[in-house]
């Protein structure tokens, strides 16, 4: 019997599915379905049905009311994709539930009513992509990723308890364990106690309690006496700053130089700073450094502010002094601070500790360069102060943030189609100006990603830490430059130069973030990008099931550009394109990305849409009362 004689003969028998029951689906809305109805829930599915079709990559049975135990799904061992969200399935699942799956990659249980602990074949799966078992009554432990590859994890609304595993919460993945009131140790959670609480007993149990206080209180004693060395320590050697603007001249005034103090760089988390005077722990100004003013010493050892921005309103390094401040992050270049002036603009200080690769002369050389570039996306470099083991540069500060916090950091606005197709011109065009007027120099750009696009009060996109790489020690540039991670890099022996287009690869990356709202993992690394990367994912998806299934779900209103957003979808592939001879250029990128629009033309794209799924790769679904059909484009 041929595929299609089985698929017509499983056509015939689909009224079968569920133990000899009809399928009924009443649609949104319409009529009850006519003819007797069966008694109670409709059992789960017999996935047995199905073994015909042994090469099925993507089973879809969501949202259609069924009811039972989780059903077998070992008559499928080539199922790659399995949803049945939004059903009324219960009970616990097998450990060995999925044993049979070669190659499971997504699941989907979310909203039905599961309990138990997740199955032990689940969480030692090495291919799985994406985990949604969320609005559930899963209980028990959350167990540690094995899977190297996980994207997203969604275990939001079940009854979990216990720490969430270091593994899990470091593997990159987008992780939801909200609505689980057991859960601790997560970073917007509570702690996990250290120890259970001592049983209520006898003296002994206070004699022990005594003894524990008396040694934390000796722990706590050392280790303030420990704190309080350290500081001294890290006084005497912090960096020191003074001099005015280039163009002021002269020291400030010794009493006007007021310091803040920066008690912390965390990675995302902004933090309020005083302005009371006091030393700078991040390296910025002491009040010994404003007191020394700017007369004597080697000209290294006093930098001065230099202004790169003609027409910008000078102010002297004081004035930052005064103003309150901000710890915005610390990243794999440096700390960054925002300053508010008094009667004046919010600033951005960023301290780059790894630009020891030029002079003097050759370095302010290129930030005049900098500052000859004009275009609404790119950041300008409004100043910069040298120092010979560390650098400042001084920008505006963009009010809406980074890209990668509206994507990633858990707000609750939803940015669809239009604003993303915003974005990611603004992105390409400022690109492309780098290239127009830095033919110079290898990467114009070098460290384009997410975090590195900001957004100004009207959202319009400005590139930013864009063409450091002449002025960045090589072998930092090597470690955590974005470019350096492209796949002509990763090839060479021992780690390549990246070429002209590199940033082209770093563009569709962002791309595909920007689509899809997954954050590329491999930037987390400080390896090479590899086969696991957001191209790779997409591309695997795209292959295996539905286009639509790649698109970030938090974008709303976007029905009627659907066509366009696979067009994007096709643009950034393009640019991610491993081959450098068949990537295309940021000519090309640029020429195609200002063709699309927010809505389609009017034109069918559903041919469009097809051809990302490959020949003799089958998908199959059953959503909002529709029938199970099988296609293959």
């Amino acid at each position: 019997m041929g595929d299609a004689d089985r698929w017509r003969a499983l056509r015939r028998r689909r009224a079968a599915v569920e133990q000899g029951e009809e399928v009924r689906r009443r649609p949104r809305g319409g009529p009850e379905p006519r003819g007797p109805q069966p008694a109670g829930r409709r059992a789960a599915p017999d996935l047995g049905l199905l073994t015909p079709l042994q090469g099925l990559r993507s089973l879809s049975l969501a949202d259609n009311d069924l009811a039972g135990a989780f059903p077998d799904v070992s008559p499928l061992p080539a199922l790659r994709s399995l949803f049945l969200s939004k059903n009324r399935l219960s009970g616990e699942i097998s450990d060995g539930a999925f044993a049979a799956l070669r190659g499971h990659r997504k699941l989907d249980l979310s909203n039905n009513g599961f309990t138990g602990p997740i199955p032990s074949s689940i969480a030692t799966s090495s291919k799985l992509l994406d985990v949604n078992l969320s609005n559930n009554n899963f209980s028990g432990p959350v167990p540690d990723a094995t899977s190297g590859k996980l994207v997203d994890v969604n275990l939001a609304n079940n009854n979990f308890s216990g720490p969430v595993p270091d593994g899990l919460q470091n593997s990159g993945a987008k992780l939801h364990v909200e609505g689980n009131k057991f859960i601790c140790g997560t970073q917007d959670g509570p702690p996990c106690p250290s120890s259970p609480p001592p049983a209520k007993s006898s003296s002994g149990s206070m004699n022990v309690l005594i003894t524990i206080a008396i040694v934390v209180v000796a722990i706590g004693a050392l280790l303030a006496i420990a704190g309080i060395f350290a500081a001294i320590r890290a006084r005497r050697n912090e960096p020191r700053y003074a001099g005015g603007t280039e163009t002021l001249g002269g020291s400030p005034d010794a009493a006007a130089a007021k310091a803040i103090k920066i008690t912390s760089a965390p990675a995302v988390k902004i933090e309020q700073v005083t302005n009371k005077p006091s030393g700078m722990d991040g390296g910025l100004v002491t009040p010994a450094s404003a007191k020394r003013g700017g007369g004597g010493g080697r000209r290294e050892d006093h930098g001065k502010l230099v202004f790169i921005q003609e027409g910008r309103a000078r102010f002297g390094l004081e004035d930052l002094l005064r103003a309150s401040a901000e710890v915005l992050g610390s990243g794999n270049f440096g700390a960054s601070y925002k300053a508010t002036l008094l009667d004046g603009p919010s600033l951005v200080v960023k301290r780059f500790k790894e630009m020891n690769s030029v002079g003097r002369e050759d370095f302010a050389e290129h930030m005049r360069r900098l500052g000859r570039l004009v275009h609404p996306n790119l950041l300008p470099v409004v100043a910069y102060l040298y120092k010979k083991d560390e650098k400042l540069l001084v920008t505006d500060y963009m009010v809406n943030g980074s890209l990668a916090h509206v994507l990633h950091g858990g707000t609750s606005c939803h940015y669809d189609w239009p604003k993303r197709l915003k974005i990611i011109k603004g992105v390409a065009r400022g690109l492309a100006h780098l290239y127009e007027e830095l033919p110079m120099l290898m990467v114009p750009h070098g460290h384009l990603k997410s975090s590195n696009v900001l957004l100004d009060a009207t959202y319009e996109p400005v590139l930013s830490d864009y063409a450091l790489a002449p002025v960045v020690t090589p072998q930092h540039a090597a470690q955590v430059m974005v470019a350096y991670k492209s796949p002509e890099c990763a090839a060479a022996q021992g780690g390549g130069r990246p070429g002209r287009k590199s940033d082209v690869w770093s563009l569709g990356i962002l791309i595909l973030e920007v689509l899809t709202g997954k954050f590329p993992a491999n930037y987390l690394r400080q390896g090479r990008a590899g086969r696991d990367d957001l191209a790779g994912w997409v591309n695997s998806v795209v292959r295996e099931e539905w286009t639509g299934e790649v698109f970030d779900k938090d974008m709303r209103g976007t029905r009627s550009g659907e066509g366009e957003m696979v067009k994007m979808l096709q643009v950034g592939l393009g640019c991610c394109e491993p081959d450098v001879s068949r990537r295309w250029g940021i000519e090309e990128a640029l020429a195609r990305i200002e063709e699309l629009r927010e809505r389609d033309g009017g034109g069918d794209d559903s041919s469009t849409a097809s051809s990302f799924v490959s020949d003799g790769e089958p998908a199959m679904a059953a959503r909002h009362g529709e029938p199970l059909s099988h296609s293959s484009a």
